[in-house]
């Protein structure tokens, strides 16, 4: 077990310090399928937070009860955006909870401090290691059916810092080299739960739970199961390796691919303030607590929306 948590380090200070990732020119940006007009939203305001990924939500009240008319346009927003925010927002976590479950049933995570309620997912600094934070990944893609989206909500906001960014990687994959989307086509990965808490959890229980969960193979590249879009579905705290692959050739090509979440074009950062709620699509992003707000407290609950087993 030793050497596997040296190597599941290794590989993450390898795919952190080497960038084989530059491609120079012009980016691909777009924010719908190819060939999809947006249309305008006729219930609330959406206000862009660049021209790929992200954007605020005004004249929502998230107390008040979301009709099926409602739900299905900020579900279209979530589509379109992949991350949506909502401020000054004077929600429980019962009510956060509530809507998390008009999106579908909610999980729950067995190695995140939960709140008052399992389904409550619980991030406090100093409550939690450091390492939860600084590195891009999608969460729980070690599970067969990873989360569709998560909802998170601020308890206690530092006075400054404590962003947190989201990467859209059909962007990701939009952008990618020819040579490289004909040598992962078609192919998996294999997702294992040891890279992305071997640094901080014990030997006993990293095999209890490796046991639990077992190292799962999911598609390099999914398809978006409502927008049917090719997005890039591996990622550095989770991923091992490419099924078929020699390990050179894997590791070259996953460091490559890790590092797309990497380019600011594809990224949206989003400075909280109290009352703010972010609900993100996990099957179409890549997100990223910036640790920056040392020595002030940061408290936020989340929860994790189930998703589906990708493809």
């Amino acid at each position: 077990m030793t050497t596997t948590i040296e190597a599941a380090a290794a590989r993450l200070r390898d795919a952190a310090a080497v960038d084989t990732a530059v491609v120079e020119g012009p980016r691909v940006l777009r924010r719908l399928p190819e060939g999809v007009e947006p249309r305008p939203y006729e219930l609330f305001e959406v206000r862009p937070l660049g021209p790929l990924i992200g954007a605020e939500i005004h004249g929502v009240d998230l107390r008040d009860k979301i009709s099926a008319e409602l739900r299905a346009e900020l579900n279209r927003a979530l589509l379109e955006f992949k991350v949506v925010f909502f401020r000054d927002q004077a929600i429980d976590s019962d009510r956060q909870q509530e809507i998390g479950r008009m999106w579908g049933e909610l999980e729950t995570n067995p190695f995140i401090e939960q709140g008052d309620d399992a389904f409550i997912a619980r991030f406090a600094k100093g409550a939690m290691p450091v390492s939860y934070e600084n590195v891009w990944h999608t969460d729980v893609t070690w599970r067969e059916a990873p989360a569709l989206g998560a909802i998170l909500r601020l308890v206690e906001v530092p006075p400054m810092g404590g962003d947190t960014m989201w990467a859209d990687m059909a962007a990701a994959y939009d952008n990618l080299p020819a040579r490289i989307k004909e040598r992962i086509e078609g192919r998996t990965a294999v997702h294992d739960v040891i890279p992305g808490f071997a640094r901080f959890l014990d030997e006993e229980r990293l095999l209890e739970w490796q046991d639990r969960f077992p190292p799962v193979e999911h598609p390099v590249v999914r398809t978006h199961p409502e927008t049917g879009r090719k997005t890039l579905f591996v990622n550095v705290s989770f991923t091992t390796r490419i099924v078929g692959l020699e390990k050179e050739e894997s590791d070259e090509i996953l460091r490559f691919l890790f590092q797309q979440a990497h380019v600011p074009e594809f990224q949206v950062r989003f400075p909280w303030r109290e009352g703010s709620v972010a609900f993100w699509d996990n099957r179409a992003t890549q997100h990223y607590a910036v640790n920056d707000y040392h020595p002030h407290p940061r408290v936020v609950e989340r929860v994790a929306i189930v998703g589906d087993r990708p493809f």
